[in-house]
Order: C-alpha cells, then sequence, then structure tokens
C-alpha cells in the first residue's frame, strides 16, 4: 500500500519535530548542569583560595617563630558537638594555651566562650569527629566546619590578608578555566549591642581593575571566619555567556547535525514530489507519443492500401500524390522516434559530438522554408545574419535539430499569424567572443512561475483552452542538454502576450 505524499510530508515533518524538540531539551539540561558546575566551581575556588591563604600566612608564622618561639593551632569537637580551636604560643619556655568553643548550626558559628586553661587541656578528637559526622551528612562539610576552625585560631595570631587571597583567587579562577570579571569584597557581619539589627562593614575591596557590577550581577560568598562572622564575597555578571562559549563547540556540532538532517528529510520530500510529478508527465507522454506513432503508421498503411488494393497506381497523379503522402507521414514519423531517442542522449557515456566549421545560412534558410511550408498558418520568417559569412563550430545534425525545435516552438505558439525572427551575431562578454543566435516570436510568451522549467523533461507549458498545440515536453530540453554539450548557454525572456526571445550562446573557436 503506497501512502500519499502529504502523509509521508507528515510524517517527516513530526520526525524533524520530535528530533528538533530532543535536541533542545538535551542542550537545556546541559546548559543548566554546566552552569550549576561553574556556580559549584567558584566557590570552591573561593575556599581553596582561603586555605592557600592561610598556609601563606602559617608560613610567615613559622618564619618569625623561629627566632621567637612556637606556635601551634588545632581544632576538634566534643561530645556535644562544640568545635574547639586552640592555638598554643611557646616563648622563651613559657607557654599559653588559648581554647575557644563553637557550635555548629546552619553552616554558621556562634561564639560560646573563651577561656585560658594550662596546656595539658587537650581535646577528645575522636569523640569529636564521630559528632561531627553524625551532624554532617559528607566529608566535605567536615572539612569546611574545620578549615573554619583553623581560619578562627590563626585569625588570633595575624590578620587575614586581603591581598594575598584576592591574587590566589585570580589565579585560582584562570587556573579552573573561568574568566571573569568580578569584584572581591572582605565584609563583617555583626548585631548591635541589643542584637536588634543586623550590619554589614566592607573592610576591603578588589577584583578586576575598572570593573562595575551592572544590575543583573550575581554575587557568590564564602563565610571563612565562624568567630567573627567575616565574609568573602565575589560578584560578577551572570555566567550565561561563559556558559554557552563553553558549549560552542557542542551548539555548532548538534546545529551542523540539524541542518544536514533537515536537508536530508526536505531532499527526500523534493525528491518524492519530483519523482510524483516525473511519473505523471511521463504517463501524458506516453499517452501522446502513442497516439501520435499510430497516427502517420495509420495514414501511410491506408495510402499504401489504396495503392495496392484499390488500382490507384495506374492513375500517375494519384499515385504521386499517395506517395507523397507516404513519405510525409514516414518523415514525421521519423522525427518522433528522433525526439525520444533524444531522451536518453544526455545519459549516454559513449555519446560524441562531430564538431565542424558550419555557416549558419546554410542551415537556417532552408529550416526557415521548410517551416513555412509545413505550417498550417501564415507564416513570415526573418533571417538577418552579421557577418553574412558567420560560421560556429558545432555538430551540424545536432545544431540543425536545435534551431528546428527552436521553429517549430515560435510557429506552435503563435497566433493566427506567425511573425518570427532569427538573427545572428558576435558578441563579446569578459574578454570572450561568442556567437549569438536569437529566435524571438509574437505569439502566447511564457508565464513567468513556467520559464524556470520549461527545459525539463517531459514539461509542457499549459496552454489553457488551446488544445490545438500538441507536444511531447521533449523539444526544449533536447535543446538545453545539446547546446551544452556544446559548451554553450540558452536563456529565454518572455512575456505573456507578447510573445519569447531564445538565445543560444557558443564560443568561438
Amino acid at each position: 500500500m503506497k501512502l500519499p505524499s502529504k502523509y509521508i510530508a507528515l510524517l517527516v515533518i513530526l520526525s524533524l519535530a520530535g528530533i528538533f524538540g530532543y535536541q533542545a531539551y538535551w542542550l537545556t539540561g546541559l546548559y543548566r548542569t554546566m552552569r550549576t558546575d561553574l556556580e559549584r566551581n567558584i566557590t570552591e575556588a573561593m575556599r581553596i583560595s582561603d586555605y592557600n591563604e592561610m598556609l601563606v600566612r602559617i608560613e610567615r608564622l613559622q618564619h618569625r617563630n623561629r627566632e621567637h618561639g612556637e606556635v601551634s593551632i588545632s581544632t576538634g569537637f566534643n561530645d556535644e558537638g562544640k568545635q574547639f580551636v586552640q592555638s598554643s604560643t611557646v616563648l622563651h619556655q613559657v607557654s599559653d594555651t588559648t581554647l575557644q568553643g563553637f557550635t555548629a548550626q546552619n553552616d554558621t558559628f556562634r561564639k560560646i566562650e573563651t577561656d585560658t586553661v594550662q596546656p595539658d587541656a587537650m581535646l577528645h578528637a575522636s569523640e569529636g569527629l564521630d559528632m561531627l559526622l553524625r551532624n554532617q551528612s559528607t566529608m566535605a562539610g567536615m572539612a569546611i566546619y574545620l578549615q573554619r576552625g583553623l581560619h578562627s585560631g590563626l585569625d588570633i595570631l595575624m590578620n587575614p590578608s586581603f591581598t594575598v587571597y584576592d591574587s590566589l583567587l585570580h589565579a585560582r579562577l584562570l587556573e579552573m578555566n573561568i574568566p571573569i570579571r568580578y569584584r572581591l569584597q572582605y565584609l563583617h557581619e555583626g548585631y548591635d549591642i541589643h542584637d536588634r539589627w543586623q550590619y554589614t562593614d566592607t573592610v576591603a575591596t578588589g577584583g578586576t581593575s575598572g570593573y562595575v557590577p551592572t544590575s543583573d550581577a550575581v554575587s557568590y560568598q564564602y563565610e571563612f571566619s565562624a568567630s567573627k562572622h567575616e565574609i568573602y564575597r565575589l560578584t560578577t555578571e551572570p555566567l550565561g555567556g561563559i556558559v554557552l562559549r563553553q558549549m560552542a563547540g557542542i551548539l555548532t556540532t548538534s546545529l551542523i547535525i540539524l541542518l544536514i538532517l533537515g536537508f536530508s528529510f526536505w531532499y527526500l520530500i523534493r525528491t518524492i514530489l519530483r519523482q510524483k510529478t516525473l511519473e505523471e508527465m511521463k504517463s501524458d507522454f506516453t499517452n501522446n507519443i502513442t497516439h501520435e506513432l499510430k497516427t502517420p503508421i495509420a495514414v501511410a498503411y491506408a495510402a499504401t492500401d489504396a495503392l495496392l488494393n484499390f488500382h490507384q497506381a495506374d492513375n500517375p497523379t494519384k499515385r504521386e500524390r499517395y506517395l507523397r503522402i507516404c513519405q510525409e507521414q514516414l518523415q514525421h514519423l521519423s522525427g518522433l522516434v528522433e525526439q525520444i531517442l533524444s531522451m536518453s542522449m544526455e545519459r549516454r557515456k559513449t555519446f560524441r559530438l562531430h564538431l565542424e566549421e558550419v555557416r549558419l545560412k546554410e542551415i537556417l534558410a532552408p529550416l526557415i522554408e521548410q517551416h513555412k511550408l509545413k505550417a498550417d498558418k501564415p507564416v513570415r520568417i526573418s533571417l538577418q545574419i552579421t557577418p553574412e559569412e558567420l560560421t560556429v563550430t558545432a555538430d551540424r545534425t545536432h545544431l540543425t535539430n536545435m534551431l528546428s525545435n527552436l521553429l517549430d516552438n515560435a510557429v506552435k505558439y503563435s497566433l493566427e499569424h506567425a511573425d518570427i525572427a532569427v538573427s545572428c551575431r558576435l558578441c563579446q562578454e569578459n574578454e570572450e567572443t561568442y556567437t549569438e543566435i536569437c529566435v524571438s516570436d509574437c505569439g502566447i510568451g511564457i508565464a513567468r512561475e513556467c520559464l524556470p522549467h520549461i527545459f525539463d523533461k517531459f514539461y509542457r507549458v499549459p496552454t489553457g483552452n488551446r488544445h490545438e498545440v500538441k507536444g511531447y515536453g521533449l523539444g526544449l530540453f533536447y535543446v538545453k542538454t545539446m547546446i551544452e554539450k556544446h559548451g554553450g548557454t540558452i536563456r529565454v525572456t518572455s512575456e505573456p502576450g507578447k510573445g519569447s526571445r531564445f538565445i543560444l550562446r557558443l564560443k568561438k573557436t
């Protein structure tokens, strides 16, 4: 069972829509995932840069205290889930240990107590770790709490270096391939003495020089000190542009694939429709050519039957008349066969042109007389060749057939009186010399929408109610095929009701 073309086209369109929809859904999901990962990487870069800044301070403290004493910092958790930071300073065998305690709650720390204890005051690290693991679902959370605890102890000995942190963060972002312009702020959050309102102080500002955040800017912050509520805040433009640049390869590949699929489906539908049209044209051609082949055979058969069976051969006048009828019908039949054979010429691998110098007047003059004689209407054909001895390098037989087809069309598609002009001349274009042959008429003309198709095989221009115009849709196809095999071109200008003008061009050698 054959599906109608419209259903095939509908299935193709639905398939394309499904593919496009799934591709858009997948790309949207990928965009969101990459954006989330990028935001997570920025936050992680802020944390790692803070950790590296602490290492820089510790190295400075160790270098400074080699001459004056030793400094040690440790952190842990007790049974109640409180985090403690112990910092010890030993100066000339005099030890001072400071113990600070904090409670972990909702990723923030509130200071509980500060006290001075003896050197033997130690934290129960293993019990505190168990409490941490019970309160935190991941090891990442534990690492952040430990880092903040160490931060609080280290800040007692040396204040954070915002300049160092800014440079470390910039290097880290570049290392992670996050080329953003940003503003970095060192903030301190607190409450008034009655805990009635919260305030935020900007301790320092850095980041990309000259960058001013817009109203669409987004912020990411990292609270590095649990005891003082100190925060690093990074403000930058929305990350959509960076994500799209990172997805450029995927987007380009997806677009190319979609374009290839779209073109393939379009070409499939176009081929199906053209095949359908071609089948209809072939069917019309078969019907027409069958009728046309039978007509000369039947006429020639009737003429020979009259000569053989009805003693018409005894009358010289009638004998000559019937023989001429047979001759004309056989010539007509030969022309039909030649046109049928021309259908496969463009596919013949062994096809060869027999080129020679041909005088155009030798071909055109007899052709004009033949078309005047066989026309069933008054025909006037003018011929102008400049110079008169103009020649062209071509296959004589095929050039004759091409010009004959053009003249035949000019006569057929003229009105009651055919007025045709044939002109030949030399012309130059782009430093090349061409022989130009023009056949123009004052017939019914060709509609603009039909012009792109008149050289297609089996195509016939609709003639409305003019059923007397016969043809097979092969003449102009043959002309175009042969002129191209000669290395030439053909073009047409036409306007309905005013006639047509066909121009052949062959390069002068």
